[in-house]
């Protein structure tokens, strides 16, 4: 698996583009070209600590991510379900939101 740092998200808007665009790029997809859903994560007792994203590429193959909204990381997973990528992303606002 793969570590690295960036500090250019700024919103969640910024966080999904992100996502997507890293995501094509290691799969070869073409971009704007797939949809994405998203889902928050929710912990027992209700709190929000992140989101999930999911690219539904061609042939119904599934790409995801996680978002960990405590510690400001995403995590990368391909269509077997494996992560490849971890990115740890510098203070931002992102980390503030609130999602509910």
């Amino acid at each position: 698996m793969v570590t690295s740092n960036i500090s250019s998200i700024a919103s969640l808007d910024d966080l999904q583009g992100f996502i997507y665009k890293t995501l094509c790029n290691d799969y070869e997809l073409l971009p704007d070209t797939f949809p994405t859903t998203q889902n928050l994560l929710r912990k027992p007792n209700g709190e929000c600590c992140g989101m999930m994203f999911c690219l539904h590429g061609p042939r119904k193959v599934k790409f995801t991510a996680i978002w960990e909204q405590s510690k400001n990381r995403i995590f990368f997973y391909g269509p077997s379900g494996d992560r490849y990528l971890r990115v740890d992303i510098d203070p931002s606002p992102v980390s503030e939101l609130a999602l509910s």
